[in-house]
């Protein structure tokens, strides 16, 4: 079942119907299933016009290197979904990325005994805390996150810089036990795959099954509303920040053990391929709508484009061109739905008056 925006109508007065919000959630929730089937469609399509040109695109070692080329690319659009949905945005996520992959270098050089999930779970605190970081900022002190974020993104980098001094790390710095976990598969997929798809069956089960979840849904339709309705919006924000930032940390000690190579521009420019994959996957940068399923399908969408191109041997640039074109379509359908579903509940509301 496809995650979709609540509407503030859940939980704004008591004079409204317990089912007063019902009729908008199943159009909403048919209008995103439609986007991901879509997205499938498309993915769909792509695979099919590469294998005809290489119809070595789909072979064993392929779909083992596409799987791994998204995996940490779809843990983050999981993230910025949960900001995305209430009405905010995380620039940051490609420098704590970075930073949290570097500090993972650092700590096998200094301890090289340390047992890698230690590695992971200081991995995944270091990112929480920079994401308390912008939380705070936001929902303390009232500051956009566009800007908090994007200032955030060059003090955690400036961090990292400073850290590195122009160091590089090497795969043969840490454990060969952790490399492994890089590279391993179980059954034939990636174990970072496989991490990736438990990220996303977790924040999609919150999203849907828990009140607080569902309260970012009306956060994101209008905070306002939300608030005067009794949803501790600050609370909220504050929250999402964090796990926007734990999710990066994750990202970043994968991003260790895959590449084993490291400095201190890890990750940079990443930021921006997570918003497109969330936006492409159908989350309303608005806020209020999409879904942590859309967000990994666009997250994979990107990547075997990415891969496709490379294969079909066109120009990089066409790329770009081409995520841009997709995300300039995604937010103008996204705007078409929202128009189209506003006039048929008011159809309906004149129907029923």
């Amino acid at each position: 079942m496809s995650l979709t925006d609540t509407g503030v109508t859940e939980r704004i007065a008591n004079t409204s119907p317990p089912d007063a919000g019902r009729p908008r959630r199943r159009l909403t929730e048919r209008l995103l299933a439609v986007r991901e089937l879509s997205l499938l469609l498309a993915l769909g399509a792509l695979i099919l016009v590469t294998m005809l040109h290489n119809d070595r695109f789909l072979s064993s070692q392929s779909i083992k290197d596409l799987l791994l080329g998204c995996a940490i690319l779809v843990i983050l659009a999981v993230g910025q979904t949960l900001v995305i949905i209430t009405r905010n945005v995380d620039l940051s996520v490609g420098s704590i990325l970075g930073l949290v992959a570097f500090a993972t270098g650092e700590l096998f050089l200094a301890a090289p005994g340390t047992p890698w999930p230690a590695a992971l779970l200081l991995g995944v605190a270091l990112g929480a805390v920079c994401g308390a970081v912008n939380g705070g900022l936001i929902a303390v002190a009232k500051v956009p996150a566009l800007v908090i974020t994007l200032g955030t993104l060059y003090a955690f980098r400036g961090i990292d810089y400073y850290w590195a001094a122009g160091q590089q790390i090497n795969a043969a710095d840490m454990p060969r036990s952790f490399l492994r976990l890089g590279n391993q598969t179980l059954l034939g997929v990636p174990v970072l795959f496989l991490v990736a798809l438990v990220v996303v069956a977790a924040a999609g089960f919150y999203l849907h099954s828990y009140r607080s979840g569902r309260e970012l849904y009306a956060i994101g339709s209008e905070p306002a509303a939300a608030r005067l309705s009794g949803v501790p919006v600050g609370r909220r924000v504050f929250a999402v920040f964090v796990a926007s930032g734990a999710l990066a940390g994750l990202a970043g000690v994968l991003y260790a053990a895959r590449f084993g190579t490291l400095d201190a521009a890890a990750g940079t420019g990443l930021e921006l391929q997570v918003v497109a994959a969330a936006v492409v996957g159908g989350v309303a940068i608005f806020g209020g709508s999409g879904s942590v399923f859309g967000a990994a399908l666009g997250a994979v969408l990107l990547t075997t484009i990415g891969s496709s191109l490379a294969v079909l041997r066109i120009d990089p640039f066409w790329q770009q061109a081409v995520v841009g074109a997709l995300i300039l379509a995604a937010i103008g359908l996204d705007r078409l739905l929202a128009a189209r579903m506003a006039a048929r509940l008011r159809g309906r509301s004149a129907r029923g008056a």
